[in-house]
């Protein structure tokens, strides 16, 4: 019996080594863990449990003279974070570049099918190089079956990806369809065709890092949500985002004790907002106000940032916030800000995660390249997103509300739960100056006349109090008192309940 005991611990001491020492240490030289490292850091110590640690690549005739290696480039299995179930699929590139095999494609695909039946989240690890070519049709293959369980499992349970490593072609269409992106600097990228591609294709000259690399993702293309310095705080980021999220989409978020009082004033937010109109602030400073503890987590902070979304707490209660950022652009809305705070949207409603939005919206952004662009579709995917998310919707209007913008941003109108406004909000079809320009344009070279008609304008209809009459915003609250009111609000609608129609599924503008 012994004998066989020994076999067992060889066998499995051969699988964690992976790719040998000199592997190993290659990957440590580029500032990077392996596989396993990754894991033991990402999950609560010694409760990691690995599947199919013994997994071979399949022979074939390309393959016959390659020396398999257990586990086939990837550990699989499940584990716990803070005492919660999460399954991790972390691939290893001292193990043929971490390129994906079917064998490998299997692991993962076994992982998400028990996730699928235990109602846990997966976070998957990329560090990979792509398909293994020696395999041909049968990796691509394997490809598409983790694909079709992505979409699958999308909005039943979370789905987070951190890319720390390589991640191109067929590869960064996994990723791309769950529900975060985390990405390490300098050490991953991720792209569909590599800089030799474009260069032989368009005549560009380009490196891995411009194309894909973790800035590019997290200020330009809005790939990413998110880019760290390095592997330990990438691992120590997606624990805390993972303790702000439910294991499924038929649970609640888990709640955090919490010593900040629900009632707490904060008298500073009554000269938070500037008397002039013009004048920016930070709406940030707002949100790190009302939430507990100051605790906001802030998603895709380095694009679009004329939004602001995250996830925060109320009374421990995970809630979601998006927020319109007067120091970026004023706070318009742009072709960018639109999607970025949609997907947001869309994924709190996937997940019974109430929505919190702040209002500082003077309109969408002006422009051929706007319209060009579609912002007409674009800005249409927000409006969307808010009209059929089902949870709890609170809004706060602390400015301006100006036109489309305004039904737009959780407007009562679509179904917002309580929408309240701070006294210095405006709401209106446009800017008091623009809409006398428009009413009396008979006046327009008499800029007394103007100024006096723009000041009659804003005393009549650039307040929340048009607004408060007919009903469309529950009431006007001191500033100091909106965590207060939040608070409030979500103990009354713990229990909403409220069913879109029946449909196999809706037609969002894509």
């Amino acid at each position: 019996m012994q004998n066989i005991l020994d076999e067992l611990e060889a066998r499995r001491a051969r699988a964690r080594l992976g790719g040998g020492e000199k592997r190993i240490e290659a990957q440590h030289s580029k500032g990077k863990l392996t596989a396993r490292e990754r894991i033991e850091l990402l999950v609560d110590n010694g409760s990691f449990e690995e599947w199919d640690m013994f997994v071979e690549q399949e022979p074939n005739e390309l393959t016959r003279d390659i020396k398999p290696i257990p586990a086939d480039g990837v550990v699989t299995g499940w584990g716990t974070i803070n005492g919660r179930t999460v399954f991790i699929f972390s691939q290893d590139f001292t193990v043929f570049g971490g390129s994906l095999s079917e064998s490998h494609a299997g692991k993962i695909c076994k992982i998400m099918d028990k996730a699928m039946i235990v109602g846990a989240p997966v976070i998957g690890l990329n560090d990979s190089g792509g398909a293994r070519i020696q395999e041909g049709v049968g990796s691509l293959a394997g490809y598409a079956e983790v694909f079709q369980r992505n979409v699958n499992a999308s909005g039943v349970i979370p789905q987070i990806s951190a890319i720390m490593g390589p991640c191109a072609g067929g590869a960064v269409y996994s990723p791309a369809m769950t529900d975060f992106i985390f990405m390490v600097r300098d050490t991953s990228y991720m792209f569909v065709t590599g800089p030799d591609v474009v260069k032989t294709v368009t005549h560009e000259e380009v490196t891995h890092e411009e194309l894909g690399g973790a800035a590019t993702h997290n200020t330009r293309s809005g790939v990413a949500d998110g880019s760290f310095e390095n592997d330990i705080d990438t691992l120590k980021q997606l624990r805390r985002l993972f303790d702000f999220l439910p294991s499924n989409n038929r649970e609640s978020p888990p709640t955090w004790p919490t010593n900040d009082p629900f009632d707490r004033a904060e008298p500073s937010l009554d000269s938070l907002v500037p008397l002039d109109s013009a004048k920016p602030y930070d709406i940030k400073e707002l949100i790190n106000k009302i939430v507990d503890d100051s605790d906001f987590f802030e998603i895709q902070a380095d694009y679009a940032a004329n939004i602001v979304i995250g996830l925060a707490r109320l009374e421990g209660q995970t809630v979601g916030v998006v927020a319109n950022q007067p120091l970026v652009l004023a706070g318009c809305l742009d072709i960018d800000s639109s999607k970025k705070a949609a997907r947001f949207v869309r994924f709190c409603d996937c997940f019974n995660i109430p929505i919190i939005t702040f209002v500082d919206v003077p309109g969408f952004l002006p422009g051929t390249a706007q319209e060009y662009g579609g912002i007409i579709k674009h800005g249409a995917k927000l409006l969307f997103a808010y009209a059929e998310a089902t949870v709890p919707k609170i809004t706060v209007i602390t400015r301006k509300a100006y036109g489309g913008a305004y039904d737009v941003m959780s407007s009562k109108h679509i179904r917002g739960d309580l929408n309240y406004a701070w006294p210095t909000a405006e709401i209106a079809v446009m800017g008091p100056k623009g809409a006398v320009e428009i009413i009396y344009r008979e006046d327009r070279d008499d800029p007394a006349k103007i100024e006096s008609r723009t000041e009659e304008y804003r005393d009549k209809f650039a307040n929340p109090f048009v607004a408060a009459q007919k009903g469309f915003i529950d009431d006007v609250i001191f500033p100091r008192n909106t965590r207060r009111r939040l608070c409030r609000s979500l103990r009354l609608l713990k229990n909403k309940k409220l069913e879109n129609p029946w449909k196999k599924h809706d037609n969002i503008p894509l």
